[in-house]
């Protein structure tokens, strides 16, 4: 065990909202040990951006760890040349020049789609009508899996996030997982044979196309979707209501005064999707006054960072105007997010602007609050909406 001192949270409490918590860490123990999470916490910003990096030390590769045992060995769990290999492998998929040629216009056509069946007089509440279905449906073109329903995408998704931050041992929550492994292999064999007559872009089409063993092709696909559903789902939704309330933001977007790309990556500072990243330490180390033991576990919390106080002036307020340069919403060393691309075209060029000009008047339902949770994984979990007209 690190001889970081020891900080106590209520686990409820900080699901519902980790931020205050994380604070006081940062001035009290910024490096401490969280029983109730059963790891050491490396909350500022600059301990994390540093180690990192430092994969000699801060290793990804965690043979023991939830997500190897409960989704496969992929490349997030992996280190060096190994990780790199894998990381280049999937290029083809998700490089900027794959996202612009190959994904955008069906992205843009999803939206237009989902928005044109959207009823201003029912009761949308946009995530479960927009941002959920408008995730999934990109993330089945992306991974390959046109097979699935984007309701088993989502649900997939969030069995394999609620697994691999189980660290309680809620065996009801394991059995969710499993039963979601499960049905990913299933439709990764039902794809198989398409794939092979009709090679195309996808993730499990370059994989295949490339070579790589089928174990690691079925781990990274499960990657792919842990992370890649729930970050743009939660996202969009949540820059959405972050400008709602927000309208002066609202209207500096709206009037083309800051990039959307500006506010969405507003937002993930803000509320960082990803709030947290695992890492097993490799060797005997130190940082200041405290020292690590091999094969301990740290987490670099994401979500902490990108509101240290030494970096960001006034950092829990929202504003699309500061300077987010220093935010590692997407991470910071080599295991910066592949998807990265894909997820910015998704949410900045695809989903908020195109809300925002078709839905007239987009606001908050006043007899229903949006609610959030979550410190792993942070998102909202309903926005009820409404708005006068839809523009086509």
């Amino acid at each position: 065990m690190s001889t970081a001192p020891r900080f106590d949270i209520d686990t409820a409490t900080f699901w519902a909202d980790p931020y205050p918590a994380l604070a006081r860490m940062r001035k009290e123990a910024p490096i401490a040990f969280v029983p109730q999470l059963g790891s050491t916490l490396l909350c500022r910003r600059n301990d994390i951006f540093v180690s990192e990096k430092q994969i000699d030390v801060f290793s990804s590769h965690q043979p023991q760890g939830l997500m190897n045992r409960l989704m496969g060995h992929n490349m997030m769990r992996k280190d060096g040349a190994a990780h790199m290999a894998e990381r280049h492998a999937i290029a083809p998929a998700v490089s900027p020049r794959a996202v612009r040629v190959h994904w955008l216009a069906q992205f843009q056509a999803h939206a237009d789609r989902l928005i044109d069946a959207l009823d201003p007089a029912a009761e949308i509440d946009l995530v479960r009508d927009f941002a959920l279905p408008f995730s999934a449906e990109c993330l089945k073109l992306i991974t390959g899996l046109t097979n699935m329903r984007f309701e088993d995408m989502n649900a997939w998704s969030q069995a394999m996030i609620d697994g691999i931050a189980n660290y309680t041992g809620d065996p009801a929550v394991e059995a969710r997982c499993n039963a979601a492994t499960s049905g990913i292999d299933a439709a990764i064999d039902d794809m198989l044979p398409v794939l092979e007559k009709h090679p195309n872009q996808s993730l499990l089409g370059v994989m295949l196309a490339g070579g790589m063993p089928m174990d690691s092709v079925r781990a990274n696909i499960k990657l792919a979707i842990s992370g890649g559903q729930n970050e743009p789902r939660d996202a969009i939704a949540g820059t959405v209501w972050a400008l709602l309330l927000h309208p002066e933001q609202l209207a500096l977007a709206v009037n083309g005064e800051v990039r959307w790309l500006q506010v969405f990556e507003e937002y993930a500072r803000w509320i960082s999707p990803i709030g947290m990243s695992p890492r097993r330490i490799a060797r005997p180390w130190s940082i200041r006054d405290v020292a690590f033991e091999p094969d301990e576990r740290v987490f670099l919390m994401f979500g902490s960072a990108n509101r240290d106080e030494a970096y960001f002036t006034d950092p829990d307020r929202f504003d699309i105007r500061r300077d987010v340069s220093k935010s590692i919403a997407f991470g910071a060393g080599p295991h910066f997010c592949a998807g990265a691309w894909a997820s910015r075209a998704m949410i900045a060029d695809v989903a908020l602007p195109t809300l925002f000009a078709r839905l007239q008047n987009l606001r908050l339902r006043e007899a229903e609050s949006a609610r959030i949770g979550g410190w792993a994984f942070r998102g909202l979990l309903n926005l009820p909406v409404t708005w006068d007209a839809t523009r086509h």
